[in-house]
């Protein structure tokens, strides 16, 4: 009875992973673009579906379709032919990912990966990784820093 006990415990376990990273998967590419979008309005004043487009290497179709969802969703605003805003939502989701792209960049950088693979290894774990798990990073750099 303990060996069946342990292995609905378990796999209790990874169907709560697997769900976690589907609904990390339905979030990430709004977090990628408004993290850029804010990127652009930092660097520019201004982000257009074309700049976009161009640094995602994506097409204009693609974009135009992404943008209409989020804005649907409340995070970007932005009238025909003209500049896309981030809303409240949308700088409060690009602000996070910033967040978590530095400390997770941080802290393989600390373990010693290389910084173009940290920087690229980074944007993905982003999306995945806990707060705990975020928590954890910051205070181990914190004492290696």
């Amino acid at each position: 009875m303990a060996l069946a006990g342990k292995r609905n415990s378990s796999a209790k376990l990874r169907s709560a992973a697997f769900r976690r990273i589907r609904a990390d998967h339905l979030t990430e590419l709004a977090e990628d673009y408004v993290e850029l979008i804010a990127d652009l309005i930092d660097e520019r004043g201004e982000a257009r579906g074309t700049d976009i487009a161009l640094r995602l290497g994506v097409a204009n179709a693609t974009v135009v379709k992404t943008l209409k969802r989020l804005q649907d969703a409340g995070l970007v605003s932005q009238e025909p032919y003209r500049a896309i805003f981030l809303t409240g939502d949308g700088w409060k989701m690009a602000e996070d990912g910033r967040r978590k792209h530095k400390i997770v960049e941080g802290f393989l950088l600390a373990l010693g990966v290389g910084a173009e693979t940290a920087r690229i290894d980074s944007e993905g774990i982003e999306h995945h990784v806990s707060e705990e798990t975020l928590k954890a990073m910051a205070r181990f750099l914190a004492r290696s820093g």
